[in-house]
């Protein structure tokens, strides 16, 4: 699949959270899964240029360096696209995409140390669009604050305020228990708000 072919056309629509995919796109990607299952070549590459841009904004989002996430948002394609037939249900996807995304990332944060100093460069990286570089202060502001949030935390508040997973899918894709995962948005919503007044006043 040609990635770098992948057309701008990000299928996202606000839900008072985050970017969240409406009914409309849900069912469209489930039917370009079943395509996909089926041997269609050319719906999986339309998947990708649906998917992999989302992948990646999420993957810089919970490692906050540019280069890591582009490889392990590559790397996580390549395990959603070699295991498209273990997938039991197509509309599955989001949370079956984002858990192996997650796990990828998250082999990354235990592998290094300091983390927090790899936040600023996504901040740089992102800041070339005068419409992104506007709103730095208070992005920078988010992205310290996600920094000093545990891994399990940060992710889970990842997928669901900034991707618009639901609560279900975010317990998927995190491999953990819906009570737990809304624990975790509690308490990272909790914190985020603490450190943003801190930041911000």
């Amino acid at each position: 699949m040609n990635l770098s072919a992948a057309p701008r056309d990000y299928p996202y629509e606000r839900q008072g959270r985050g970017m969240a995919l409406s009914d409309t796109d849900r069912i469209y990607d489930e039917l370009l899964v079943t395509l996909v299952r089926a041997g269609d070549v050319r719906a999986g590459e339309r998947l990708a240029a649906r998917w992999h841009p989302r992948l990646l904004r999420a993957a810089r989002r919970m490692l906050g360096d540019r280069e890591e996430a582009r490889e392990a948002a590559q790397e996580a394609w390549g395990g959603i696209c070699r295991g498209w037939l273990r997938l039991s249900d197509p509309a599955m996807f989001p949370g079956w995409a984002y858990s192996i995304l997650t796990r990828k990332c998250a082999d990354r944060i235990r592998r290094r140390s300091g983390e927090r100093q790899y936040f600023a460069p996504a901040l740089e990286a992102e800041a070339a669009e005068p419409a992104i570089a506007a709103a730095a202060p208070l992005r920078h502001a988010i992205l310290e604050a996600l920094g000093q949030l545990s891994p399990e935390h940060r992710i889970a508040a990842i997928l669901y305020f900034s991707e618009g997973l639901t609560l279900a899918e975010t317990a998927a894709a995190t491999g953990v228990p819906v009570g737990t995962a809304k624990s975790r948005i509690f308490h990272a919503r909790q914190h985020l708000k603490v450190l943003l007044e801190g930041d911000l006043t």
